[in-house]
């Protein structure tokens, strides 16, 4: 019953339109956020020279982007326990954010020769904006399409 209830859930049309959602704004918000705003801010925090494609593999990207959003969307739906709403979504998005953005960021810093410690901190404010802005997509596709 478990494995039935499991896959009814990942299958969902809400869990399906937010992982859509989710995914399109995992691409074009990381565009907009690391792309045209932050990127400028962390080359002078880069530690290592040339570690950025000049263009980047547009089909792995959209891939990674639309596997984000599923998982993503999948994960939150557990967590909001059916109270679908923007702040559920935004709480979520924050928790993840920090998980990524902080926790791994320290993490990477510590064992890679990527950023310092400046870049390191922006890049995680970065990553707790990028997805509570994802939380609160999928809070609200949730919202709107759950059954009541």
């Amino acid at each position: 019953m478990y494995q039935q209830l499991n896959q009814h859930i990942m299958f969902s049309k809400s869990n399906l339109l937010s992982a859509v959602a989710t995914a399109i704004w995992g691409y074009f918000g990381g565009w907009l956020l690391w792309g045209m705003l932050v990127d400028p801010i962390l080359q002078d925090h880069n530690a290592t020279i040339g570690i950025m494609r000049e263009e980047p593999d547009m089909f792995h990207l959209i891939i990674g982007c639309l596997l984000v959003g599923f998982i993503f969307s999948t994960i939150y739906s557990k967590f909001s326990q059916g109270n679908h709403s923007a702040s559920s979504g935004i709480n979520y998005g924050i928790w993840i954010g920090l998980l990524l953005g902080l926790g791994e960021g320290m993490v990477n810093m510590s064992v890679m020769n990527m950023l310092d410690f400046t870049g390191t901190i922006i890049n995680a404010i970065t990553y707790v904006v990028f997805y509570a802005i994802m939380g609160t997509v999928a809070g609200v596709v949730y919202q709107k399409t759950a059954a009541a």
